[in-house]
């Protein structure tokens, strides 16, 4: 029976023929022979020729043995790397292979390289990757390893080429934290530590993308349409392990196509698209995915827990982290051994500030793999925000001593001790980060922070220096205005050292205001802690009126708390769906540190049981005092978002024991002194009175029992950027930027910020303090003509 000669056979055939002296090599007048042989249309000049010759004994000079010339090896790997056409050169030459040549063949196998036909798949299961031999995700049909097998010669050839050129760039994974891409339920082989980047503008990758087009025609014209989605998902994975993810993205696609309901084709397209920024289109792949393996049983469960995880990345992709914690979550309980999926939950819980949580969920991914560097780089950030700073510093320096160029680990440590005034240790730390990573802006800045701060003034200021040259972004302020507190710091001390910049804090009692305009100490200090959330959060740039519109649009079914209440709760993570069309307009990161910020504030309030559940009538109540819009307007919405709620809905009207709830929670949120304890006060929980809105607005703006302190908001978003001139705060030095609070016996000012913690000069001293709260330097002038006017008006009295 005939069988089918083999690519390594088709070589050494070739070699054979044109190896003359029969010395096992080619020297040059036998490789021009081979040259002009395989190229019959072509007419070589002698120059052309010596040319070729030149480059082939140069480029594959470990394959040349001295005088005998290039060994079979060396051919082997001209063809190997795309020189030329195998099957091409063979049928050029008419070459006929009889029987006892291929006993010859065979009976050389065992003592050289070369492999028979016997050896084939063994032979190209080795050349190509692991996972062709999968059963579960491997080449079916024996035509797809042809095309694999031509793919790997066109992907060589480009390679050759522009590593020849320089086009071909790499860059290091291994300075980086891993993201913990999943594909395989341990860690990620697919891809190298080398991300490869290829030239897409070349010449040579326009023909690479034209030839690649044939063998997707050859796959398309396949018997059957289960072996043309073999062949495009081999082609596809052949290049997504050459990082060609947008050619693999094209074969994933068509597999798509083909085979729709195959969970494997939408998986690997969400992972290209995922990797080309392309994070939206990757969720909805790995969607698709999730939907068609749990349609298809049991046969597709293995690839549940990588769906899972790497759907969770791409949610944080797009800021959705309390959406990624539930995908992570699902992936660990399907697979409890998935120790990348409790390291990102762990991960996430930390980035949306439930540090507890993370701890344990950190310290679990360890226990499975105790040489986790990034989970030990995280689980030492979930203790440092923890304040456990010594067990902290312990996992920071294991991730470091798994991996030295660690760069966050590096990082987060040189935070921490700058944190707790550890500022030599700090600089070392930013200094090896930039060893590794010598453009990292912000380790430059922080270094320049705690030069300063271990009294190495002038290596402070080189490194700010060379900050300056890295960005000229808004963070080099901050770091200035920071090195500008930690000198203030050294000279005023504790703040009872006598000097320019000595301060002393001052009771509240002595503390006195001038005039019904001025702000009360600790009102101020309540409405600018809300202020900073509404910045951090930029919910003051979210119209009130996009509540109602979500209230009216949104369906919610009715559930029962535990006291038999009806609501309408939803879990934080299809809440987070909700704040994210509201702050549509925020990026990614942005919306993640947005949601940190309401899940630390707002939520960790309202899901006081730890359900997961969040009343959405009294979560938007909530919300719309401080979103952006008139002050009667934001208090109207609060009214309806109360009357939508089912306890209430279908009236004019809420009942008083649901408007009091509300207010002490939002007492409660807004206001940290009162705390949560205020909400279990017994003021008239039982009055099931109807309220109309005229009467809620007279509990919302009382100054005791409501939210009187949304006048004292009012003011800051109104005025909270004006400056005053040439005025600068008497105790921190700064620039008075919103209200200005002038000292009236004294004469000194001070700024929102200190004369909310009660600090003054430190001399001279005096039993109590009267202040009058300037907005603008409209009204400071308007006061000096009064008090000029009245002075001419004494004088002139007075006169003789």
């Amino acid at each position: 029976m005939a069988r089918r000669v083999s690519r390594a056979e088709k070589v050494k055939g070739i070699f054979q023929q044109f190896d003359v002296n029969k010395d096992g090599g080619l020297n040059r007048e036998e490789m021009a022979g081979l040259v002009v042989a395989v190229n019959p249309r072509v007419k070589f000049s002698n120059e052309q020729i010596s040319a070729i010759l030149d480059e082939v004994f140069r480029t594959y000079g470990e394959f040349i043995d001295g005088e005998k010339g290039l060994t079979y090896e060396g051919l082997l790997r001209t063809y190997d790397d795309g020189a030329g056409d195998v099957d091409r050169d063979f049928d050029a030459l008419d070459l006929e292979l009889n029987s006892d040549y291929v006993e010859v063949m065979a009976s050389e196998a065992s003592s050289s390289s070369i492999a028979d036909e016997r050896a084939v798949e063994p032979h190209k299961k080795q050349r190509t990757a692991a996972w062709a031999a999968s059963p579960k995700h491997g080449i079916v049909y024996d035509d797809t390893w042809k095309l694999v097998d031509d793919l790997e010669i066109l992907v060589k050839r480009l390679k050759t080429k522009q590593a020849k050129d320089g086009t071909m760039k790499a860059d290091n994974f291994d300075v980086y934290s891993d993201p913990g891409w999943s594909t395989e339920l341990g860690p990620s082989s697919e891809l190298s530590e080398r991300r490869v980047f290829w030239d897409e503008s070349s010449h040579d990758y326009a023909a690479f993308v034209k030839e690649l087009g044939v063998l997707r025609s050859r796959a398309d014209g396949a018997r059957s349409r289960e072996e043309a989605f073999d062949g495009h998902m081999a082609i596809g994975r052949v290049l997504y392990e050459h990082q060609l993810f947008k050619e693999a993205l094209v074969s994933f696609k068509r597999a798509c196509e083909l085979q729709p309901t195959d969970v494997r084709p939408h998986f690997r397209a969400g992972n290209c698209l995922y990797i080309v920024g392309r994070h939206a289109e990757a969720k909805e792949e790995y969607l698709l995915a999730l939907e068609a393996a749990e349609v298809g049983g049991n046969e597709c469960s293995y690839l549940l827990p990588q769906i899972h995880v790497n759907l969770g990345i791409s949610l944080e992709g797009e800021g959705m982290v309390l959406s990624a914690c539930e995908h992570y979550r699902e992936a660990a309980i399907l697979c409890p051994t998935h120790f990348r999926a409790l390291k990102l939950l762990g991960s996430a819980l930390y980035g949306v500030g439930e540090y507890r949580a993370a701890e344990k969920a950190l310290e679990e991914a360890i226990f499975l793999k105790p040489d986790y560097g990034d989970a030990h780089c995280d689980l030492g950030s979930a203790l440092h925000a923890m304040g456990e700073e010594d067990m902290a510093i312990q996992e920071f320096q294991k991730a470091i001593d798994l991996k030295p160029g660690h760069v966050d680990a590096l990082y987060n440590l040189g935070g921490l001790y700058m944190d707790i005034g550890r500022y030599q240790r700090a600089s070392e730390m930013y200094t090896r980060v930039l060893a590794v990573w010598p453009n990292h802006w912000k380790a430059q800045l922080n270094k320049a922070v705690s030069l300063l701060g271990a009294n190495e003034g002038e290596e402070a200021r080189k490194a700010l220096k060379e900050a300056f040259k890295m960005t000229n972004r808004v963070e080099l302020h901050d770091a200035i205005v920071h090195l500008k507190q930690l000198q203030r710091k050294k000279l005023g001390g504790n703040g009872n050292a006598e000097g320019e910049d000595g301060y002393v804090v001052v009771e509240p009692a002595k503390f006195k205001k001038v005039g019904k305009r001025t702000t009360l100490r600790q009102d101020l200090a309540n409405a600018l802690e809300i202020r900073a959330f509404q910045r951090l959060t930029r919910l003051n740039r979210c119209d009130v009126d996009l509540l109602k519109k979500e209230m009216a649009e949104t369906e919610v079914p009715v559930s029962y708390s535990g006291s038999g209440i009806p609501e309408k709760s939803i879990r934080k993570s299809t809440l987070e769906e909700i704040l994210r069309k509201l702050l549509n307009f925020l990026k990614p990161e942005i919306f993640q540190g947005a949601v940190k910020a309401i899940n630390e504030r707002i939520l960790s309030v309202m899901n006081d049981s730890g359900s997961g559940r969040v009343d959405l009538g009294m979560f938007y109540a909530v919300l719309a005092p401080i979103c952006g819009g008139p002050a009667e307007r934001r208090k109207r919405i609060v009214f309806e978002a109360l009357l939508w709620r089912p306890v209430n809905e279908g009236g004019v009207h809420i009942k008083k024991v649901d408007a009091i709830r509300y207010i002490k929670l939002l007492r409660a949120i807004s206001i940290p002194s009162h705390g949560v304890s205020e909400i279990l006060e017994v003021h008239g929980e039982a009055d099931t009175s109807p309220v109309s809105f005229s009467e809620f607005l007279e509990m919302f703006d009382d100054r005791d029992w409501g939210f009187g302190i949304m006048t004292t908001l009012l003011k800051l978003e109104n005025g909270d950027r004006t400056r005053h001139g040439h005025y600068a705060c008497s105790v921190c030095r700064y620039p008075i930027i919103g209200s200005r609070f002038k000292e009236m016996k004294l004469h000194f000012s001070l700024c929102s910020k200190c004369y909310c913690e009660g600090k003054v000069p430190s001399a001279p001293k005096q039993e109590e303090y009267r202040f009058k709260e300037y907005r603008n330097e409209g009204e400071a002038m308007k006061d000096k003509c009064m008090f000029f006017s009245l002075h001419s008006k004494n004088s002139s009295e007075n006169d003789p």
